[in-house]
């Protein structure tokens, strides 16, 4: 069993728990996940690690309420406890001093961008961070990210906060003005992430992309979270979940991630809305 030290809420839907858990702490590097569960009928739900503190033994976790799974993870309080906690998992982030990079964080995906970062900043690097959301209220760690970042821009859909459009909007200035820039990160929805690889592709820098599709054992056994790079199929959980965003097949990834929609919808029907749903 893994105690929840610390709970708080980002943005709206969005939360972050501390978990205890000392032997994941002490082995986690950026670009890693875990995969935990609530309780025994639930869900294995992947999620990057955020942040460590290998003093204390706490692994940082950041989600999005997006389904029951997700909605039922939220109602957990600082105190209680999770069953599973398994990682760290996936391949560790290529940290090198590449000179400047970028690094660019949509939604959630800031989350997961922060550790990559800061372990590029701590290597040597100058890094260049951009961060984005659909508005000002569901911006998250931007005072962190800043702090890791030789530069931060910050981009909103409805332009309340920062620049009014998307973080592929910045990267192109980025890209189009600075002609030292030796490598990107970009991590989010998919969508967003298959724009900064077409961003990325004529200016014919390498582009890092984190896949975090359908997973159920986390081990490579299942094949559940198989995705094309390069025409060869590969295992997120195993071969990734980073890899070159000039060699995903970018149309799999997005039907792989839409094949249990139908599923999910029954799912908040039955376990969320009591049976019978009135959210819409």
């Amino acid at each position: 069993m893994y105690r929840i030290v610390n709970k708080q809420e980002l943005a709206p839907s969005i939360l972050l728990m501390d978990v205890e858990a000392p032997k994941v702490a002490a082995k986690a590097k950026a670009g890693q996940f875990i995969i935990l569960r609530v309780d025994e009928e639930g869900e294995r739900i992947p999620l990057t690690i955020a942040d460590c503190d290998t003093h204390r033994g706490h692994v940082t976790i950041i989600f999005q309420e997006v389904g029951y799974s997700t909605r039922k993870l939220a109602q957990l309080k600082t105190g209680d406890y999770l069953l599973d906690f398994v990682g760290p998992l996936g391949q560790a982030s290529e940290i090198e001093n590449y000179g400047t990079v970028v690094c660019v964080g949509g939604g959630v995906g800031v989350a997961p961008v922060l550790p990559i970062a800061k372990a590029l900043k701590e290597a040597g690097n100058e890094v260049i961070s951009i961060i984005g959301a659909r508005n000002k209220e569901l911006l998250i760690l931007e005072n962190e990210m800043k702090n890791v970042s030789s530069e931060l821009l910050i981009a909103t859909d409805d332009g309340s906060y920062g620049h009014k459009g998307f973080v592929t909007d910045l990267l192109k200035q980025v890209l189009e003005t600075r002609e030292d820039i030796a490598r990107v990160w970009g991590i989010g929805p998919v969508v967003m992430m298959r724009a900064v690889a077409n961003t990325t592709k004529p200016f014919g820098i390498k582009t890092i992309v984190s896949m975090n599709p359908i997973m159920v054992d986390g081990t490579g056994m299942c094949g559940a979270c198989r995705v094309s790079v390069g025409e060869e199929t590969k295992f997120a959980c195993v071969d990734g979940p980073e890899f070159d965003g000039h060699l995903v097949d970018w149309d799999l990834a997005q039907r792989r991630m839409a094949m249990f929609k139908e599923e999910e919808t029954i799912a908040n029907k039955i376990h969320g809305c009591g049976g019978e749903c009135t959210c819409h």
